[in-house]
């Protein structure tokens, strides 16, 4: 029996820019045995009644604070999963878009949090992974490219952008932020997966395209 996923994210009107591709990619996704569901947490429904008949969608309530919104949709799907009693969770940010064979390949490393790579671009047009490492118990540094080189590689945080999660993970770890630090719940994601005794690993030959240069992150109050 192939494990059972959920795929899925928060979403919004603000991502409306890359939808086509990212149902695209989830269509080309040779891995057979997952669920998609996309939970929508816009202010109005109209993103909401574009995409529900192309995708499965769910309608989540509006918080001021993008962060707020974002912790409570993510939560949905936790909540989901444990529910439905799925052994994995591939967290895939609609701005991410991964290779078609990312789920065979993320699961046979047998871990249970294990990330893709994605990148955003530096101040001179520079690729910057989205990977911190360990420097010791206390403090961590951001990946440079030329330790991306396809190691499986053992990591302080990765991006929820592309992570696949099980669900022993999930039913002791809950996804949160913390109101007094700028760090989104990424960074608390893995922090407390590791306080549980979980390791955060990140398969390095697995790229995925990051679609950041339509997102207006003026607009969104963090």
């Amino acid at each position: 029996m192939q494990p059972k996923i959920l795929i899925g994210c928060p979403t919004s009107n603000y991502k409306e820019y890359c939808f086509e591709e990212y149902l695209k990619s989830i269509n080309n996704l040779t891995y057979n045995n997952f669920d998609i569901l996309l939970v929508d947490n816009s202010k109005k429904d109209d993103y909401y009644n574009k995409i529900k008949d192309k995708i499965p969608t769910i309608r989540d309530k509006w918080f001021e604070n993008a962060r707020d919104r974002i912790i409570h949709s993510r939560n949905i799907l936790r909540e989901k999963i444990l529910r439905e009693n799925y052994d994995y969770f591939l967290s895939l940010e609609q701005d991410v878009i991964p290779p078609k064979d990312v789920i065979e390949r993320l699961l046979k490393h047998n871990k249970k949090i294990i990330g893709g790579v994605y990148f955003k671009l530096g101040s001179f047009n520079e690729l910057i992974p989205l990977v911190w490492l360990n420097i010791d118990q206390r403090y961590s540094r951001r990946a440079i490219l030329d330790e991306i080189n396809g190691d499986l590689l053992e990591v302080a945080t990765c991006g929820l952008g592309c992570i696949l999660i099980h669900k022993s993970v999930l039913e002791k770890v809950k996804f949160r932020y913390l109101k007094e630090k700028k760090a989104f719940d990424d960074v608390w994601f893995c922090e407390d997966a590791r306080e549980n005794g979980f390791k955060v690993y990140c398969d390095t030959s697995i790229k995925c395209k990051h679609m950041i240069k339509g997102m207006d992150w003026s607009k969104i109050k963090k």
